[in-house]
C-alpha cells in the first residue's frame, strides 16, 4: 500500500504555522522548558519542536497530547463549533419548497 502525501496551500500552512507559534507562546508563558513539555506529554524534543513550527508531518493525536500539557486542550472543542456556513446550506435545504402531488386525470 502506497500512503499518499499531503499537499497544503500557503493558506493552510500559514494556519498551522499560527498554531506553532500560540502552542510555543503557551509554554513559554507557563514558563515549561521543551524538556518538560516533551517529557509530560511522552513525545521527543524534536516533535515538540516540530509542532511548534506547525509541521504537518506531526500526527494530529501528538498536538493534542500537547495540548493537554499546556491545559489547553478543550480548545479543540471549539473548532467548527459554530459552523455558520453549515448552518446556512442545513437551512436553505430546509426551506426547499416541495412540488404539489400530481393529480390524476382520467
Amino acid at each position: 500500500m502506497t500512503s499518499r502525501k499531503s499537499i497544503l496551500r500557503p493558506k493552510e500552512k500559514k494556519i498551522l504555522s499560527t498554531l506553532g507559534e500560540n502552542i510555543k507562546l503557551a509554554r513559554l508563558r507557563r514558563k515549561l522548558s521543551t524538556e518538560q513539555v516533551s517529557e509530560r506529554a511522552n513525545i521527543s524534543r524534536s516533535t515538540l519542536w516540530s509542532i511548534e513550527k506547525g509541521s504537518p508531518k506531526v500526527a494530529m493525536g501528538k498536538y493534542v497530547q500537547v495540548l493537554s500539557v499546556l491545559g489547553l486542550e478543550k480548545d479543540l472543542l471549539a473548532v467548527a463549533s459554530d459552523d455558520i456556513l453549515g448552518r446556512k446550506l442545513q437551512d436553505a435545504e430546509l426551506k426547499t419548497p416541495k412540488r404539489a402531488p400530481k393529480t390524476e386525470t382520467k
